[in-house]
């Protein structure tokens, strides 16, 4: 039966991410997948800490949290504490020179191809798509100062402009702005956010440098800098392996990721042979194999995360903690949180650690002069 059901999984994976699906509570919804002991074979060490707490800002590594996931005091809205401005625009297709748009044919699904058990045949096409993408200024910014910022996928997140205005306010990350794009619709292969999210390369930061910053700059008086160690990207799921992308392949741009549920597993396409396996490589060949990059790094898996049978690269828990793994051998600054209790993307997990992992990130930025 167990088996059953997570074929069935595969099948919603190819065609709807659970990113955009996932209610912000804990996502104990989410029977398909069996639970995973942060102890089991192959996972990296990792210290537990008592139910309820997480780990300090300051600290680098591997922990486990959980079961019970409360919201961080700083996801509210405090009295006192100065409220930033939140604006949105859209952008159309028909402007981008990156994206055109693309889109599965209806009522079609990915499937394995018979002839290359490694891809997977997708029928798409041309489609136009509209995004939102939404702008967040604290009050403290001063208009037409450089900043520093943080770009996220799957906008716009009220989550982060709520961290943001007590973090600020507390002196605990910088002033930034947050820069929150709406995927170009659909998911997986052969849609718009799959294209956008999936891809391993650095056209979804080369779209986001070249099409999205400029229009920010002109509508709202603001500069972002840049300096890549005063830029951030962040996102869960597909989101999460763009936002990976967006650093490894234009470190010249980021230099700050924060994950949640990244996808660092086999789901790109068109199929490429350099990256043979997707956002998998990111753990298999491309950082155990590269030089160690200025990238300071936070993520998150949960012990309910996505499992897909169908090969040995579909596996979400796995793929995260052998992230955890590359990465400390490496010596790259990061700090990994294996949560309890906690489906994909799992909402109460996030409003637990947030602000944490924004405080975290942002260690040790300081502003060129």
């Amino acid at each position: 039966m167990l088996r059953l059901l997570l074929s069935f999984a595969f099948l919603i994976s190819l065609t709807v991410d659970p990113a955009t699906t996932q209610t912000p509570s804990s996502s104990s919804a989410r029977p398909t997948t069996p639970t995973r002991e942060p102890s089991a074979p192959g996972y990296v060490r990792a210290k537990e800490l008592p139910d309820g707490t997480i780990p300090s800002p300051k600290d680098d590594g591997n922990f486990i949290i959980g079961p019970t996931h409360n919201p961080a005091p700083e996801m509210a809205a405090n009295e006192g504490v100065p409220k930033g401005d939140v604006c949105e625009f859209t952008m159309e297709s028909k402007d981008s020179k990156i994206y055109p748009g693309i889109a599965r044919e209806p009522n079609t699904f990915a499937v394995v191809d018979p002839a290359d058990p490694k891809k997977v045949i997708v029928n798409s096409h041309p489609a136009p798509y509209t995004r939102r993408v939404a702008v967040y200024i604290p009050k403290q910014y001063v208009s037409g100062t450089e900043a520093p910022f943080i770009v996220g996928a799957d906008g716009p997140d009220p989550t982060l402009f709520a961290a943001l205005d007590n973090l600020i306010a507390g002196h605990r990350v910088p002033v930034m702005i947050a820069i929150s794009i709406g995927n170009g619709s659909g998911d997986a292969q052969g849609s718009e956010r799959g294209l956008e999210y999936d891809t391993m390369s650095g056209l979804y930061a080369e779209f986001v440098e070249k099409e999205v910053l400029p229009l920010v700059e002109k509508k709202y008086n603001v500069r972002l800098t840049k300096d890549p160690d005063g830029r951030a990207t962040t996102g869960c799921s597909s989101g999460a392996a763009a936002a990976m992308a967006m650093a490894w392949y234009h470190t010249d741009l980021y230099h700050r990721v924060l994950s949640y549920s990244g996808t660092f597993v086999y789901q790109e396409w068109p199929y490429n042979s350099e990256t043979p396996h997707g956002a998998w490589e990111f753990h298999e060949t491309l950082i155990p194999n590269s030089p160690k990059k200025p990238l300071r790094i936070w993520m998150d898996v949960g012990d309910r995360d996505l499992l897909i049978t169908r090969d040995n690269y579909h596996d979400w828990v796995l793929a995260n903690e052998r992230m955890a793994k590359v990465l400390a051998g490496k010596g790259y600054p990061y700090q990994f949180i294996f949560a309890k209790n906690a489906g994909h993307c799992d909402g109460a997990v996030k409003a637990q650690t947030l602000p944490l992992a924004l405080e975290y990130v942002w260690q040790g930025y300081t502003p060129k002069k």
